[in-house]
């Protein structure tokens, strides 16, 4: 008679062993893909896949004898998935193998963004631009300073749901006067673990002479601008090779802050629609951007001269699609970041 406790027992310690996946026979390769959070991908026409995780793969196929490589420089002794009955079957060796393998690169390569600084800009005793228009009939006052602020504390609600273990921080989140020195000075002192990054998004709100001026921009500092990313007491050895880290460092957090801003306008355009139009994302030297030791964007939401966007900008709906767009422009350079492991140039 089958002794019941020394089963479970048997199971338990079988469990810990595979790292909480039993592996008793083959098994569908996406059902084991999804409990494993590795994301399948798989070409019907030439019968090739991968398995991929925190930016590495694994690429196999479905033609017997082909063996199966991890990151195109280490091929696989087990057998590979096969098909059967339209389904991605995997023995359990094969799904074993594969998960250790995840596992031990994440570990060596725990890239990762460790926080997000939202900056709204302006503040108390500094209202910046600010224009009165009729609204529905009354007249109504759009401020700079209550409408970023607005924007960075949804957007700050919705980074602190989806990251709750990621730093989400606000360089103000009430209506205080900061000066941009002081604003970056909290950009740089952020704490971070090793191989963390962080980001700082500055929020504004446009204005201009020209009544018809409208759309929303992201601005990132221009690549011609020289500055001092790397601090040389944390550089051991030859001193010497400080201005090469340092440019490397700089070109580093350009591109980037290219590829944030580009994240930022595409998911902003796809929440606001045709309601505001694109301005495209722009190089500039300004202050918060050129002294924030990170990656850093500056955003612009609008134009609060214009008489349709001021009412736009006046509306909590719309401030809401804003920083929904930010959000996701934010957690798609996240995720980009993560499974690159920290690499964003074009490959």
């Amino acid at each position: 008679m089958l002794d019941r406790r020394k089963f479970f027992a048997f199971l338990i310690s079988l469990l810990a062993f595979t790292g909480g996946v039993l592996l008793f026979a083959d098994e569908k390769l996406s059902e084991y893909a999804e409990k494993a959070g590795m994301d399948l991908y798989y070409d019907p026409l030439n019968a090739t896949g991968s398995l991929e995780k925190d930016g590495h793969y694994i690429n196999f196929s479905l033609a017997a004898g082909i063996p199966s490589v991890k990151d195109s420089s280490e091929i696989m002794t087990e057998s590979g998935p096969a098909l059967n009955d339209r389904v991605i079957l995997a023995n359990p060796k094969y799904l074993e193998s594969a998960r250790d393998f995840f596992d031990m690169e994440a570990q060596a390569n725990p890239y990762r963004i460790g926080a997000i600084l939202i900056d709204p800009g302006h503040g108390g005793k500094d209202p910046g631009a600010s224009a009165t228009h009729k609204i529905n009939g009354k007249n109504v006052k759009v401020v700079e300073k209550d409408v970023n602020l607005s924007v960075g504390l949804k957007l700050y609600d919705l980074l602190k749901k989806a990251y709750p273990s990621k730093k989400i921080l606000m360089t103000r989140s009430t209506d205080v006067f900061l000066s941009l020195s002081q604003r970056t000075e909290i950009a740089n002192s952020v704490k971070l673990g090793e191989n963390e990054a962080v980001l700082y998004v500055s929020i504004h709100v446009n204005a201009s002479l020209d009544k018809k001026a409208s759309g929303y921009e992201v601005w990132y500092l221009s690549p011609g601008y020289r500055r001092s990313v790397i601090d040389s007491k944390t550089v051991e050895g030859d001193q010497s090779l400080i201005p090469i880290l340092n440019s490397m460092m700089e070109e580093e957090y350009t591109t980037e802050s290219i590829l944030i801003a580009k994240f930022i306008m595409d998911g902003i355009a796809a929440q606001v629609g045709k309601l505001s139009s694109s301005r495209g994302i722009k190089a500039e030297e300004w202050f918060v951007v050129r002294n924030a030791k990170m990656p850093s964007v500056l955003i612009e939401t609008g134009f609060l001269t214009n008489p349709q966007e001021a009412a736009l900008l006046a509306d909590d709906a719309y401030l809401k699609k804003l920083s929904l767009g930010m959000y996701n422009g934010l957690q798609a350079f996240v995720e980009h970041f993560e499974r690159s492991r920290g690499f964003t140039g074009v490959k």
